[in-house]
């Protein structure tokens, strides 16, 4: 059944970078629904109260988001699709609001810490970290904060109507965070993908990971990344996250069949399309 306005869970509220994400994959045709947390997310797909879950999973500054793989497992949702969103941070404040009045700076410690250089420059401005940048910017607004300032994105400034005192004010001009997107299985297409991301576990002996990594090379498959975790419970056992691309179908299947002989619970946590932006591009 084609969803005309799909309803996607949401880590945060309205204007949060979640929400951009949503809106740089699906357009802006979206029914947003906020969650408190990245499971609360996979509650509401599971309970048919969301279509799609968009999730952070790696930023190229911060890293991995180490707790976000733990679900991937737990809920087993395929995932059907990826975006990289750029992170550009301004400081926000009530329209008419002047800078020298500013106090108070308050967004998510992550978002703080990407900042830094900037808030350097204003050492007698108080920095309070929160629990998420577009929760921040809503605070300024509906307390009507005239002597503090919010550092979120455009969108929570939009939203909001806020003022954008300092544009682009984080510290790196190339930070940008890479997004999952989930479904359900019986909303799961088949699509023409070139990239997948795939669970395993080898044993624990010499050169059992290279096995399976030139297995890979043979097969012209380019690792994009892989990341580890520790099994719950159990000592020395890992599993390993991989993403991997391809420019031939039949060599990424004969990879798989032979990486069967070499791994134990071996997941495919989806195939998708690989996504093209200007930001993967470095550019």
């Amino acid at each position: 059944m084609e969803i005309t306005t799909p309803r996607v869970a949401i880590q945060g509220i309205r204007a949060s970078f979640h929400e951009e994400a949503a809106f740089k994959y699906f357009g802006t045709n979206i029914q947003t629904v906020e969650c408190n947390s990245f499971k609360q997310t996979f509650e509401a797909l599971k309970n048919k109260q969301a279509d799609y879950v968009v999730m952070a999973i790696e930023n190229n500054i911060a890293g991995s988001i180490l707790p976000n793989y733990s679900l991937l497992m737990s809920y087993n949702f395929p995932i059907v699709g990826e975006v990289y969103l750029p992170i550009q941070l301004h400081f926000l404040t009530l329209p008419g609001v002047k800078f020298e009045d500013i106090k108070t700076v308050i967004s998510h410690p992550i978002a703080l810490r990407q900042c830094i250089d900037f808030m350097d420059e204003y050492p007698h401005i108080k920095v309070v970290e929160s629990n998420d940048t577009a929760a921040c910017a809503k605070r300024v607004r509906d307390e009507q904060l005239t002597d503090t300032a919010a550092i979120a994105n455009s969108l929570a400034a939009n939203l909001y109507k806020l003022e954008v005192k300092e544009r682009r004010i984080e510290s790196n001009k190339k930070n940008f965070t890479r997004f999952l997107i989930f479904t359900s299985h019986e909303n799961a297409k088949k699509v023409s993908s070139n990239k997948a991301s795939l669970c395993f576990q080898v044993s624990n002996e010499v050169g059992a990971l290279a096995k399976v990594l030139n297995i890979l090379a043979e097969q012209e498959i380019n690792m994009s990344k892989i990341q580890s975790m520790p099994v719950l419970g159990k000592r020395n056992e890992y599993n390993f996250y991989v993403d991997v691309e391809w420019q031939q179908s039949q060599q990424y299947d004969t990879a798989v069949r032979q990486i069967l002989s070499y791994t134990k619970n071996f997941n495919i946590l989806g195939e998708y399309e690989r996504y093209i932006d200007d930001v993967v591009n470095g550019s």
